[in-house]
């Protein structure tokens, strides 16, 4: 029913309460004429109960009107009622909901019912659904992209970039990847390409070998000494790293191992390479390198996430469909999961609405104190005037009925 039938429904109700003391007092001015020339009985009675009616309808009307409005417009103490005490009201509403409908035993029960899984779960199932969350969230983090301010965002990736840099021991981090490697033996992969590499360029430089050797021999060693030298020189080098590519415990593994494992201890542990990769790093990571760093990623990520965004059938859009899908999916079939999922929303709610019930109060208090007054009573009024309205009818007939008692008692016995 809205405010418009509320009114019409109270006006329809003032109407009859009004006109049911008027018929009262038409009645008791009747009775008083004819009492003066009719000495019947009856009349007395009549007039009594049409006297005390009157009095009871007033009485009943002045109670009823004091609450919303001043009788007859005069300030009388203790009337208009709800305009007068609408903070007091406000405050009281405020407690009264949160002590009688929010306390913990009232609302565990209905907490307990909440199962939201299976709920969500349909919900999801629907492709018009799960295309308008897409939509729904892709617009918000689009949204969330352009508003940021990029110097911002990019001071912060800079500063915070340069926080980690400074806590980072780039020695410490080179020696442990290097022990790393020499753990599981990928360096041999190294050692083994680079005797290949060292063979192969031998038996492909055997004329520069032989220059040299004759460039370093004396003038009066014949050439084809120097090329036998040269020869065996060559082979030789070329059947040792063929050996080392071939052997996997060449005594050169080992001791290139060896060798390896010593220098990343070194550089863990020694002053001279935590200053070397300190001044190394301070050159890399410059402020103005850090900002210009921290520009191209944020401005990448940007990017990438708004093109991602804008693309129906982005990679990042199909990802995200797959797992509503499958989460849809979980929901509906799931128990273990509904449960979970359930508890958690229970669990959340309840500890929400129970830290959370003072601002209930505070909101319907201070929704109320904010109402202006005359808003508030005529709020009231049309809500239960109707009602009241029959505690008007009712006083005119009790009083009437108590005025003809004491009439008829006074008859009788007095």
């Amino acid at each position: 029913m809205n405010d418009l039938e509320k009114r019409i429904q109270l006006k329809k109700y003032k109407m009859f309460a009004t006109g049911l003391f008027v018929s009262m007092a038409v009645i008791f001015v009747v009775m008083t004429i004819l009492a003066k020339n009719n000495p019947a009985h009856w009349i007395g009675y009549i007039r009594a109960f049409s006297e005390a009616a009157m009095v009871g309808a007033l009485a009943d009307w002045f109670a009823v009107t004091a609450l919303f409005n001043y009788p007859l417009g005069i300030k009388i103490p203790h009337t208009n009622l709800i305009e007068n005490s609408k903070e007091r009201i406000g405050d009281n509403l405020g407690n009264f909901v949160v002590d009688n409908f929010l306390s913990p035993q009232n609302i565990r029960p209905y907490i307990q019912k909440i199962k939201i899984s299976n709920f969500v779960g349909d919900w999801l199932s629907t492709e018009k659904n799960q295309e308008n969350l897409m939509k729904e969230l892709s617009n918000i983090v689009l949204d969330i992209l352009n508003k940021l301010d990029d110097a911002a965002v990019i001071n912060f990736i800079g500063k915070k970039a340069k926080e980690m840099s400074d806590d980072l021991k780039f020695n410490q981090i080179i020696g442990n990847g290097l022990e790393y490697v020499l753990d599981k033996k990928d360096h041999q992969r190294f050692i083994t390409n680079l005797s290949k590499q060292i063979k192969d360029y031998v038996l492909n430089n055997q004329d520069l070998v032989k220059q040299r050797v004759k460039s370093e021999s004396f003038f009066l060693v014949p050439k084809f000494v120097d090329d036998g030298i040269a020869d065996k020189i060559s082979k030789g080098l070329s059947k040792y790293f063929e050996e080392v590519e071939l052997d996997e415990n060449h005594p050169l593994r080992n001791e290139i191992t060896a060798k390896l494992y010593l220098f990343s201890k070194e550089i863990k542990t020694e002053e001279k390479w935590a200053e070397e990769f300190k001044t190394i790093k301070n050159d890399f990571l410059k402020e103005e390198k850090i900002q210009k760093y921290a520009a191209d990623i944020w401005n990448s990520i940007k990017q990438s996430l708004s093109k991602e965004l804008e693309e129906e059938n982005s990679a990042l859009k199909n990802y995200i469909r797959k797992n509503l899908a499958e989460l849809s999916t979980n929901l509906k079939t799931d128990e273990k999961f509904q449960n979970k999922i359930d508890h958690w929303v229970r669990l959340t709610a309840y500890k929400y609405i129970l830290k959370n019930t003072h601002q209930f109060g505070d909101l319907i208090s201070s929704t109320v104190g904010n109402w202006e007054g005359k808003e508030l009573s005529e709020k009231l009024e049309l809500e239960v005037g109707k009602d009241l309205q029959f505690i008007r009818v009712n006083g005119t007939i009790v009083g009437g009925l108590v005025g003809l008692v004491i009439y008829t008692v006074t008859e009788f016995f007095i």
